[in-house]
């Protein structure tokens, strides 16, 4: 697992196409019961090379019910983003992840995580990779219907304050599927 975790660290596959340059973020164990694949990292998280040091993982921690402690504690949980460096900036947010990254590394990664229980796909690109033709129609029909896709996997919007537009119009997700979701991660993290 060192030994791939320093490989991916070094890795330069899509360096010229990012505006930042290559920072691969990633943080596995091969003890880890939990694995989180998001997007890609943000500025912030590109600046720190810590996973989720921002305001998108402050409110994932909060879904999850985890402390920091737990949360970047390697023998619990996991982190494997679809891009593993800051794509750039779009019209509407960050671009999507550079798609050089999954088929070059998720595969090797997920081989070395024998113990996981639960693996939890933020946003559309981590759901159409791994879900393919299962996922429904949208991402909010998708996370409606999260339960489809259990025991492997749980489902989520990105917790970004960009979607917080998104969370006032879906109010059953924090009322229904959050009590849920803490619920997975507690039992699969034996809390």
């Amino acid at each position: 697992m060192e030994k791939l975790l320093s490989e991916i660290r070094k890795c330069t596959l899509c360096s010229t196409n990012l505006p930042l340059g290559p920072r691969p973020i990633v943080a596995a164990h091969s003890d880890a019961k939990v694995l989180i694949i998001g997007h890609a990292p943000g500025t912030k998280v590109h600046q720190t090379g810590i996973p989720w040091d921002d305001q998108s993982g402050k409110q994932l921690r909060k879904w999850m019910g985890v402390t920091d402690v737990t949360f970047y504690d390697e023998t619990q949980i996991a982190q494997m983003p679809m891009g593993f460096c800051y794509p750039g900036k779009g019209k509407s947010g960050d671009l999507p992840p550079r798609p050089e990254c999954a088929p070059q590394w998720h595969r090797q990664l997920l081989d070395r995580l024998p113990n996981l229980k639960l693996t939890i796909l933020i946003g559309q690109y981590s759901q159409r990779h791994y879900l393919g033709n299962k996922m429904e129609k949208n991402l909010t029909e998708t996370v409606r219907n999260y339960g489809n896709y259990a025991p492997n996997y749980f489902v989520l919007p990105h917790p970004s304050p960009r979607n917080r537009f998104w969370l006032s119009k879906n109010p059953w997700f924090e009322k229904e599927v959050i009590p849920k979701f803490q619920h997975r991660i507690s039992r699969a993290l034996n809390l």
